[in-house]
């Protein structure tokens, strides 16, 4: 087994970035004459071309970085059915669409790439995923073993692993990779630890973690991952939201319909934006009272608007509809608790 120390050192010897930048890589094709140059940097055509380029540059990387780090590891097939997740979420929910075209590719080809997991810490005869959580549905959903590489890793050596393999990908928002250096933080990990784990310097792992320490959970989890949003975006909203007024505009908002039909990135903006456009009165507060919940792991949201003669409480994201029955299944006895509450 590696030791702690050479592991580190290989997990770390990468340069500190700013968030989001794209990891150096060798050219792979020849370099384009300049008015190649000049065709692909014009207008639609050359922003999708850089789009392209920066996704595949991102995916080559993320493979050339699991390559080092699994590099003269064994490979075996485990069931997925006796792996877990990591014990440090880095995703806010997950892109269907993509997922789906995976399931496909590893259908058709087989996975290519091994994921990383750990013999788990407290469930003998199971493991916990490093980096690979994809892999693992995709072949849940395909009924087939996932191709793995088992290393003994403690929780210090796990996170800086799985933040390392994320960062190189084009896979996690600026959002996500914020929710994960805050949750590290709260999990007691150094900043060295979390600089580590994301590439990134102090700096921008005091920004990252104090966005998500100005936006209200709630308003992070409606609005979502915003894959296409950087920092800047962000940043806009959690200055904004600093003052309670704006927090509480913005989940008047959140209850709109153009809210609700909006794409991830798209409600961002329409809090952003909306906050910006906002007269700066005490005026426009709700005319409802609204108050929402959200539990640690995100699955519901719960949403009670109260007009003083109706009261409607909405659940909404992945877990809902069976939260809303478990509710309906014991409806009489919430309320008979209600009523004893009043006695």
């Amino acid at each position: 087994m590696m030791s702690r120390k050479n592991l580190l050192s290989s997990l770390t010897d990468r340069k500190l970035t700013a968030v989001n930048n794209v990891p150096e890589a060798a050219p792979s094709t020849p370099p384009l004459t300049p008015a190649m140059e000049r065709s692909r940097s014009r207008g639609a055509f050359g922003a999708i071309t850089r789009s392209i380029d920066e996704l595949a540059e991102r995916a080559q990387a993320a493979k050339e970085y699991e390559a080092k780090l699994l590099e003269g590891a064994t490979v075996v097939e485990l069931d997925p059915g006796k792996i877990d997740g990591s014990f440090i979420a880095d995703r806010i929910g997950d892109d269907e669409e993509a997922f789906n075209e995976l399931v496909e590719a590893i259908r058709e080809r087989g996975q290519d790439s091994p994921i990383l997991v750990r013999p788990h810490p407290t469930a003998e005869g199971r493991y916990m995923i490093v980096f690979g959580h994809r892999r693992v549905r995709a072949a849940k959903a395909l009924s087939r073993n996932v191709r793995a590489v088992v290393k003994q890793l403690d929780d210090t050596q796990h996170v800086i692993a799985q933040g390392q393999e994320n960062s190189v990908r084009a896979d996690l928002s600026f959002i996500e990779k914020a929710l994960f250096a805050f949750n590290l933080e709260q999990g007691g990990y150094s900043r060295d630890v979390i600089m580590a784990a994301l590439s990134v310097d102090k700096t921008v792992v005091s920004k990252m973690i104090s966005v998500v320490k100005d936006i209200p959970s709630d308003i992070i989890s409606a609005i979502g991952a915003a894959k296409e949003s950087g920092r800047d975006r962000w940043y806009q909203l959690a200055v904004a939201v600093r003052d309670e007024e704006a927090a509480d505009y913005c989940r008047e908002l959140i209850q709109t319909s153009a809210f609700a039909e909006a794409t991830s990135d798209q409600r961002l903006t329409i809090l952003s934006d909306g906050l910006l456009k906002q007269p700066k009165t005490k005026t426009l507060r709700p005319k409802t009272d609204a108050v929402t919940w959200v539990p640690e792991d995100r699955a519901v949201r719960v949403i009670l608007k109260d007009t003083g003669k109706q009261a409607v409480l909405s659940i909404k994201d992945r877990d809902a509809s069976a939260f809303a029955k478990f509710i309906a299944d014991r409806i009489e006895d919430l309320y008979e608790d209600f009523r004893r509450s009043e006695l």
